[in-house]
């Protein structure tokens, strides 16, 4: 069996050293012969470098990296052209001295690809001009640029609006050159993780193909089940499919659902051992960050309907949280519909690796009970599929009677009815139940349910100031809430919770047996 790429994004040493290749020059093929302005957002370790690298080699007529794949004998690698390849990936730029140093072992790179040595004091942008022209000149050729995350000067310090700001504008100057030289280019293809406005990064460039929800692209990264059967197969002989589909699988970009590649070559170099390997490579401090200062109401993420221009956009002056989260693959669209004559998605967590790895997250940011918080699962696991709610009851109420104090004091989400809510779904979503938030019936909205193997909680909350009502379940009782589920043949729980505003725990805890 030939190696595992893991953590390589040089198509010449993946081919050159027998590494496995999931065959994408079929894509590249159709984005070569098209010659337009492309961009690309999908989450970090995605393959997106591994694109740009191939497109570069085509250009570049490294027609022996490509015997045997699909754009072979399709391509007329003669065709070359000179290839501006830049990639703003490597180091961390916490001011504009910093981003400039990283820039120029950036440039450097790319002086050296083509032959070009520019003067060291420079602007970026005027680098970026005489490579272009220079490039141009030299060789008579129309030059095509590759930029690779493009936004990470920003997304490196989005928790900081002043300094995020700054580089937002230092970077919009440094792309406006691309729109000047229209004449000179063959192709442009950027990618990045998160999606800025054309108005506010790309000002200019109106002629931007936005791929990223284009059915035509979806696979252009990650792994589809074809590509598991067919080049991994015997990396995953005994295998539970199913199990590595929940796992990992689940990313749609409105075609075929892809698999994160780096989880599939983690687990198989594992030995096929399930685990958050995605994840743990850098989990979202940022967007946590971003939740709790925005008093966030956690179970929003389910099930989230966005339109196509929170999607399609945000900027640093207004961070919209569930865009924020689907670019950065923590989320994904489960459905697009059209809805009012709007054109809708319906956001979902993609897989058991995000739901497990997003709540625990979730739970440590809401209670920093971390080292309490092993221990509460296991316990409320076993009270939920057994069908103990007495027992529930009173993991629940220890449970928020071990949120230190500070935790109330300190944190705005403590502040809204929904930290009870949030706190709640955490857990139970960190055990990797299905639950469901929001969840519509034909009389109203049920505040959570939850699916434990052969049983089904429907839960209400309340929060009151001083004295109980019992009002959390009559309404479950009223709203006949449980109907839906009749037909399911499980037992059903119907669990009414009322907490103390000024206790901050559980006042009143009732349920009812269907």
């Amino acid at each position: 069996m030939k190696k595992l790429p893991i953590g390589i994004q040089t198509l010449s040493k993946i081919i050159e050293d027998g590494f496995v290749y999931v065959d994408k020059t079929e894509i590249a093929l159709r984005i070569v012969e098209r010659g337009q302005y492309y961009f690309l957002s999908r989450p970090r370790r995605f393959g997106k470098s591994l694109f740009l690298s191939t497109l570069k080699e085509i250009f570049e007529g490294n027609e022996a990296l490509f015997k045997g794949l699909y754009i072979d004998g399709k391509w007329d690698f003669s065709k070359t052209k000179p290839v501006i390849h830049l990639s703003f990936g490597s180091g961390i730029s916490r001011s504009i001295e910093a981003l400039h140093r990283n820039m120029k072992w950036m440039f450097m790179k790319a002086e050296k690809s083509l032959g070009i040595s520019l003067k060291d004091d420079l602007l970026p942008k005027e680098k970026l001009t005489l490579l272009i022209t220079e490039a141009y000149e030299r060789t008579g050729k129309k030059v095509v640029i590759l930029i690779d995350e493009y936004d990470k000067p920003i997304l490196d310090n989005i928790t900081n609006e002043a300094t995020a700001r700054i580089m937002r504008d230092e970077m919009r100057e440094f792309y406006s050159v691309i729109k000047d030289y229209d004449g000179f280019i063959e192709l442009v293809f950027i990618t990045g993780v998160s999606k800025f406005s054309k108005m506010s990064l790309f000002s200019g460039l109106n002629n931007l193909n936005d791929i990223t929800l284009d059915e035509r692209y979806a696979t252009i990264c990650g792994y589809t089940d074809k590509d598991l059967d067919n080049v991994f197969g015997k990396h995953l002989e005994g295998v539970d499919r199913d199990k590595v589909r929940e796992w990992y699988n689940g990313y749609n970009y409105l075609g075929d659902k892809v698999y994160n590649p780096f989880d599939i070559l983690l687990f198989i170099d594992k030995g096929h051992e399930f685990r958050n390997y995605w994840w743990s490579t850098g989990n979202p401090q940022f967007l946590i960050e971003l939740i709790t200062s925005k008093s966030y109401s956690v179970p929003n993420v389910e099930n989230y309907e966005a339109t196509e221009a929170i999607l399609n956009s945000f900027d640093v002056d207004r961070v919209d949280i569930e865009a924020l989260l689907w670019q950065t693959g923590y989320l994904t669209i489960k459905e697009k519909y059209t809805d009012r004559n709007r054109l809708k998605y319906r956001l979902v967590i993609p897989n058991l690796e995000i739901q497990l790895s997003l709540n625990d997250c979730f739970i440590d940011a809401l209670t920093t009970q971390k080292s309490e918080k092993l221990n509460f699962q296991d316990r409320l696991y076993d009270v939920l599929t057994e069908g103990d709610l007495d027992a529930l009851q009173q993991v629940l109420k220890s449970l928020f009677s071990s949120i230190p104090y500070h935790n109330f004091t300190n944190n705005k989400i403590a502040d809204y009815e929904g930290y009870y809510a949030s706190v709640i779904y955490a857990y139970f979503a960190s055990l990797g139940f299905e639950i469901i938030a929001e969840d519509t019936t034909s009389q109203a909205r049920i505040d959570m349910t939850l699916k434990v193997e052969d049983k089904i909680y429907i839960f209400e909350f309340k929060v009151i100031n001083n004295s109980a009502t019992g009002n959390a379940l009559e309404q479950i009782k009223a709203k006949k809430y449980h109907k839906k589920y009749l037909s399911e043949e499980k037992d059903i729980f119907l669990v009414g919770i009322e907490f103390n505003r000024e206790e901050r725990n559980i006042e009143r805890f009732e349920w009812a047996g269907i």
